[in-house]
């Protein structure tokens, strides 16, 4: 009998996650992302674990552009497929996961959602200084993502511990001390069985030409890269229930697509 591969990548993302999570408990080698005191600073293990910074090529490369490199991996999976597979309905799909995707992460009728739910949570904007000291300012600053500095916002910088040389400004007040979904898990989730599910017709498939082929292999190392992923921001960083909240969401931003 054969195993549907989405039952069988659910069920890795889940492995995976609880047992990084539980891992980053056991050995305290996961980042608060939440509190403002720590998020500035580099992570405590940046110096002997090479995931455990944020500058690795993971990260910077793959992570930080997850949507792309999973909308391309799509894309070629669906123009090279035949004709009766390329279907408007999976590229429907794909266009509602985008819409989650932005909708979550860039903008929902202003902040994205992922930023409201920090907010609603107890989230101040804060701003934090070179010298480490942390002050909060009103919340539209995070809003809008402006820059302060005391050239051009005076007013908050108020007391002798806010003051900083000219040339280490601006600073951009974030977002901290509410829940912080963890966007990554999130994304990784919900790429991972988007992509499992659209692969799932050119894996029943008896040949594939060329070109399908290589797009075959670019979806599932990708995969392979994203399961990698998952595994060291469980390890890394975000609190067990900021991991636990995204793996919900990107696993309901998935549903989404089976409800038509």
């Amino acid at each position: 009998m054969s195993v549907d591969v989405r039952y069988a990548a659910f069920g890795g993302i889940t492995a995976i996650l609880l047992f990084g999570t539980l891992y980053s408990v056991a050995y305290d080698t996961y980042l608060d992302t939440s509190d403002p005191a720590l998020t500035h600073l580099p992570h405590h293990l940046h110096a002997t674990h090479y995931f455990a910074n944020k500058a690795n090529i993971l990260n910077s490369y793959f992570i930080k552009r997850a949507w792309g490199w999973t909308s391309a991996a799509f894309l070629m999976l669906w123009l090279t497929s035949p004709p009766h597979k390329r279907t408007a309905h999976r590229v429907v799909k794909w266009g509602v996961e985008t819409a989650i995707w932005l909708v979550f992460t860039s903008w929902f009728f202003g902040p994205a959602l992922l930023e409201r739910l920090t907010a609603a949570s107890g989230g101040e904007c804060t701003a934090t200084l070179p010298s480490g000291a942390v002050f909060t300012v009103p919340y539209e600053f995070c809003l809008t993502r402006t820059a302060i500095s005391q050239e051009t916002h005076p007013f908050l910088f108020v007391g002798p511990s806010l003051w900083v040389p000219d040339d280490r400004f601006p600073v951009v007040p974030r977002l901290r001390k509410g829940h912080d979904v963890s966007g990554h898990v999130f994304l990784l989730t919900m790429s991972v069985l988007f992509l499992v599910d659209q692969i799932r017709p050119s894996l029943c498939a008896r040949k594939w030409s060329l070109p399908h082929a290589c797009a075959v292999v670019f979806n599932i190392v990708l995969i392979a890269i994203w399961f990698f992923a998952i595994s060291t921001t469980s390890v890394y960083f975000h609190t067990p229930f900021e991991k636990f909240t995204g793996y919900l969401l990107g696993a309901a931003g998935y549903i989404v697509t089976l409800l038509y």
